[in-house]
């Protein structure tokens, strides 16, 4: 091992902690005051936070142009490298904040749940994974912390363990599991090509493979994988039914960082494998046109606060990937791509990590996450009303929030993709994308409408009396009793940075970008970006104008309907049968491959029986007319002889009255020839030869373990 000895303890203090806060909590789940527990939950937040100030450490230390690497050989086979720079120290610092920000969050949120210290332990898990992935330097080790993030993070999807709970987190396994295999058949694949993995010789590497059509399948199969993490359609099933049920400080991580690194691996391909690639390019263009669309639909029509945030995410991840796509498209032009990709990516990392907790507000006080259970909710609540407000506007790309500029930029580079190019394609995709942003405010005001405007809802009014009980016993409550001083730390300081980040554009979001850009492949544009000049102003209230037409004119018919009280309610008219897991995956996978597997095994094992049999009956019939018999069936008469004679003996020796009946004899005379008119079966079959085959090198094996 050499190299930096920082890297190592970001990677080993939240696996260490995993333990020692396990072991804490052990046998004390039921006793939330007692000092052991209380113990643990400070051990939480304090493992986060001191992985938050190594990882600022590591990032200042890599910007002042230090070598920040780490190098363990010997490990899993090929050793695994890790390395900081720009790119990797702002997603150190982003994830371990937001790890940070959610440990205080589920100071107040966890207390009331069960298995906290199961839930706590993978969560501190998860972390040492998610940042290694970050941390990676090559490929392998990157698939390495990959699968382990995977694994580790199911638990916080099964964590409620209810039924819907349990559902969703096999779906999510699957999609994790099957996306990881493909993955690593694209490894082998682009090793084998390109002679490396590690990231930073992939360009140069992949400049010389002459076989482009063996490269692409090796990028496809890596695009599968990370595309499946990342939430890409057509892989983003599981997106929308983890989020719901897992935890709400887990759907913050889960939509924030997590499918951050699922992008990490996309800006892999476009920025070092096929960077200037634009075929490459217009493949991911096309997939993240899809995944924002149809996520942002799912989100209008949605009738339940987490699973409208979980939709959303699919259609935000969509924008990354056609920021991504048009990165390649743009060549050595790309400079506006690359950089709204990766503020978008930030982005959308701090508002999920608000809008989650907000959402975790109110299934902590009220228990339930439809619209019409939560209406009005938000009323009088001035800390919620602000962390909701600054994620609602950021993520709609309204002007002097941070999401306004990552959308610009993005704006701007299918604007340009329409230049350099000249294809009206760009220019249909633009208003699709200018769409899809009005899509993106729209759901948000329908979110805002019922938890500040309508008249609460009798959970709401109930929740209402039991804060008020409260703050009389205690004689005042922080921020009127529905949330603890840590969880509202946790909404108030993400909250502050979007409104910083969009005012002061030119200073902050800049500098984030100039140094990051360069994973990517980006380069400095030739001039400054002016955000707030007429011409990107226009393209973000053209989003607007169409964000309240789609509400007034879509959502509101759509989703509202008035009852004979006059009261409104919400209803979900997307319809049931387009889930596409039910609707495709589980009959495909679950019924129709497994069908057609066994069907296609049945008729070539029959096949190739006729042609055995037909072969026995003509050219080979004179060799089979001078065997006696096979060794199977030589077998099964030793068997059938074996059996008759021991019944002989028995009766011949066993003191009895009465000799056993000679029907147990033509019994077992029975089971002699069943037994040999089975082993003929068999031995003629596919089946039997390959079992034979697998038996001979079983032996093989062994003869040459012990003998050798």
């Amino acid at each position: 091992m050499n190299g930096d000895i920082r890297i190592l303890l970001l990677l080993c203090i939240p696996l260490l902690g995993s333990f020692l806060c396990y072991g804490l909590g052990r046998g004390e789940e039921t006793a939330a005051g007692s000092l052991r527990v209380r113990l643990r939950d400070l051990l939480f937040v304090a493992v986060c936070g001191a992985c938050f100030g190594l990882s600022l450490w590591l990032a200042v230390a890599a910007d002042g142009g230090a070598e920040v690497s780490l190098r363990v050989a010997k490990v899993c086979g090929k050793g695994m490298s890790f390395t900081v720079d720009g790119f990797r120290g702002l997603y150190l610092v982003l994830s371990s904040f937001a790890w940070f920000m959610t440990a205080l969050f589920s100071m107040d949120y966890m207390r009331r749940e069960h298995r906290r210290n199961r839930y706590y332990f993978f969560v501190l898990f998860t972390m040492a994974a998610t940042l290694g992935v970050f941390l990676s330097a090559d490929l392998y080790t990157t698939f390495l912390f990959f699968e382990a993030m995977s694994l580790a993070s199911y638990v916080w999807v099964a964590q409620e363990e209810t039924e819907d709970a349990l559902r969703a987190s096999k779906t999510y396994l699957a999609v994790a599991v099957i996306g990881g295999l493909v993955m690593l058949m694209g490894l082998f694949l682009l090793e084998h090509l390109a002679g490396t993995l590690t990231i930073s010789e992939l360009y140069e590497a992949c400049r010389g493979v002459t076989d482009r059509n063996l490269l692409y399948a090796a990028g496809g199969c890596l695009l599968f994988g990370f595309g499946a993490k990342a939430g890409c359609f057509p892989l983003h099933i599981w997106l929308p039914k983890a989020h719901p049920v897992a935890p709400a400080p887990a759907s913050a991580l889960l939509s924030g960082i997590l499918t951050k690194s699922g992008i990490f691996g996309v800006l892999v391909l476009v920025g070092q494998i096929f960077r200037h690639d634009a075929d490459f390019g217009l493949v991911v263009l096309w997939l993240g046109t899809a995944t924002m669309v149809i996520g942002a639909l799912q989100a209008l029509f949605s009738t339940d606060i987490k699973h409208t945030l979980a939709c959303s995410s699919v259609s935000q991840i969509g924008f990354v990937l056609v920021g991504a796509g048009a990165a390649g498209i743009l060549g050595e032009d790309n400079a506006l791509a690359v950089r709204g990709t990766i503020l978008h990516m930030v982005n959308h990392s701090l508002f999920k990590l608000i809008l989650f907790q907000i959402a975790g507000v109110v299934v902590l006080n009220l228990g339930v996450r439809g619209l019409n259970e939560i209406r009005g909710f938000g009323r009088g609540k001035k800390l919620f009303g602000f962390g909701f407000l600054t994620g609602a506007l950021g993520i709609a790309g309204v002007p002097l929030f941070s999401g306004y500029v990552s959308k610009t930029l993005l704006h701007e580079a299918l604007v340009e993709c329409y230049r350099l190019t000249g294809n009206g394609m760009y220019r249909g995709l633009e208003w699709i994308f200018l769409l899809s942003g009005g899509c993106t405010l729209a759901y948000m005001l329908k979110l805002f409408v019922v938890l500040f405007v309508r008249k609460p809802s009798r959970e709401v009014l109930a929740a209402e009396r039991k804060s008020a009980a409260k703050r009389g016993r205690r004689g005042g409550a922080f921020a009127g009793g529905y949330l603890g001083i840590c969880g509202g730390i946790a909404i108030a300081v993400p909250s502050v940075l979007i409104p910083l980040l969009g005012v002061f554009a030119g200073r902050l979001m800049d500098g984030i970008a100039d140094r990051a850009q360069g994973f990517a492949g980006g380069v400095s544009p030739e001039h400054a970006v002016s955000y707030y000049a007429w011409g990107n102003l226009k393209g973000s209230l053209i989003s607007i104008a169409l964000g309240i037409l789609v509400y007034f004119l879509i959502v509101r018919p759509a989703t509202e309907r008035r009852t004979e009280d006059g009261e409104i309610v919400y209803v979900n008219r997307w319809p049931s049968w387009l889930d596409l897991e039910n609707l495709l995956y589980r009959p495909l996978l679950l019924t129709i491959l497994p069908f057609l597997g066994a069907a296609f095994a049945r008729v070539f094992d029959k096949l190739v029986d006729g042609l055995v049999r037909l072969l026995k009956k003509t050219l080979l019939r004179p060799v089979y007319a001078e065997k006696s018999g096979s060794l199977s069936e030589s077998v099964c008469n030793l068997l059938g002889h074996i059996l008759n004679g021991g019944a002989a003996v028995l009766n011949a020796t066993v003191r009895r009255k009465r000799p056993i009946p000679y029907r147990y004899v033509e019994r077992v005379n029975r089971a002699r020839e069943d037994l040999g008119e089975s082993v003929k079966l068999v031995s003629r079959s596919l089946s039997y030869g390959l079992l034979a085959f697998c038996l001979g090198l079983i032996l093989l094996l062994v003869y040459l373990i012990v003998c050798l």
